[in-house]
């Protein structure tokens, strides 16, 4: 594929926001590249959920993390955009004519008219569980992901963690699962309230608890002690399988110095998701503005109307949005192929 010459568009972070608008750039017939630092597309999905189930996107009761990124690379394929792994963008630098030139931390160099960012936190790293000897059971049975639900099959599970990814955790594990059992240092849990409430119901809850120290030998953890983070009173619970949900922590590296404006660690972004700087544009959990949706599906709204605001920053005479699908001749040649 051609890597060279200037892009209409470069989307940067090929999560499933940065798939959707690389499809829909190629519905504005705009030349296309996107570029993912990992190597492999799906973002967050692949790395920590390909098995989670999701059920928030409209019109797909259910569907795996895995499966709904295998639809979306097919998808954002159709236009046959230029597709380019393994490169972190970190340098920016416009040009008199206006465009910009990326480069990577690696060297490569891209040439580009105008910039969509769909980087997420930028790259994810779990925060690792602050326990002496943790390190040890990473190989054995101490997730910081659930790649596989059926290897939990009749396991007794114990679960670290009072956010969205333990809760929904624990919302999947519970009909696989011999017992599930949930160990959070405050009383509050964050997630979808029925999911919540489906796991209080079923899974035994034991707050406000923290993580004292791991019991096993080799790469196996046989128990786990656990403290009362008020009392200091101590429980030992049998665990065949330790799954520790304590956040992600992200890093934009070297774009975090493009003198974008922040606001909580994300870019901000208006209603058009224009960024300070003309030309660049960003969308999905990478920004912020007022009544965002945390959900995968307003970040899919997201990534067109950065598209299309692209779109108009180089031709301030087109159309404000694509024509329907159903009237797209070109997007329904490729369906005809």
């Amino acid at each position: 594929m051609d890597h060279e010459g200037l892009y209409d568009v470069t989307v940067i972070g090929g999560g499933p926001i940065g798939l959707f608008t690389t499809f829909y750039s190629g519905m504005r017939n705009l030349k296309t590249k996107l570029i993912e630092a990992g190597p492999c597309l799906g973002g967050k999905i692949t790395m920590f959920y390909p098995e989670k189930i999701l059920r928030d996107i409209g019109g797909i009761p259910g569907i795996a993390g895995s499966a709904l990124v295998k639809q979306l690379i097919q998808q954002a394929i159709t236009f046959q955009p230029t597709v380019v792994f393994g490169q972190r963008i970190s340098g920016l630098k416009l040009l008199e004519d206006g465009t910009f030139l990326l480069t990577s931390v690696t060297g490569e160099i891209h040439h580009t008219r105008t910039i969509i960012l769909t980087i997420g936190a930028g790259i994810f790293k779990p925060i690792k569980l602050e326990v002496s000897g943790a390190e040890q059971y990473e190989a054995g049975n101490l997730h910081y992901s659930v790649d596989k639900i059926s290897s939990f099959q009749n396991k007794d599970v114990l679960i670290s963690g009072g956010g969205n990814s333990a809760v929904d955790w624990a919302h999947e594990l519970l009909p696989v699962a011999r017992s599930v059992t949930v160990v959070h240092r405050r009383d509050d849990f964050i997630g979808h309230e029925r999911n919540v409430s489906e796991m209080k119901a079923h899974a035994d809850i034991l707050t406000p608890f923290a993580i004292k120290e791991l019991i096993g030998k080799d790469s196996q953890i046989e128990a786990v002690l656990l403290e009362h983070v008020e009392t200091g009173e101590t429980k030992r619970i049998k665990a065949d399988e330790v799954v520790v949900n304590h956040g992600i922590r992200g890093d934009y590296g070297g774009i975090a110095n493009w003198g974008l404006t922040m606001n909580e660690e994300r870019v901000a972004v208006n209603g058009a998701m224009e960024t300070n700087i003309p030309g660049i544009f960003a969308a999905g959990d990478a920004v912020t503005y007022p009544n965002k949706l945390k959900l995968i599906t307003g970040g899919l709204a997201e990534g067109p109307i950065a598209l299309n605001s692209a779109k108009k920053y180089m031709d301030p005479a087109a159309e404000s949005m694509a024509m329907y699908s159903t009237h797209h001749e070109r997007l329904l040649e490729t369906q005809n192929d």
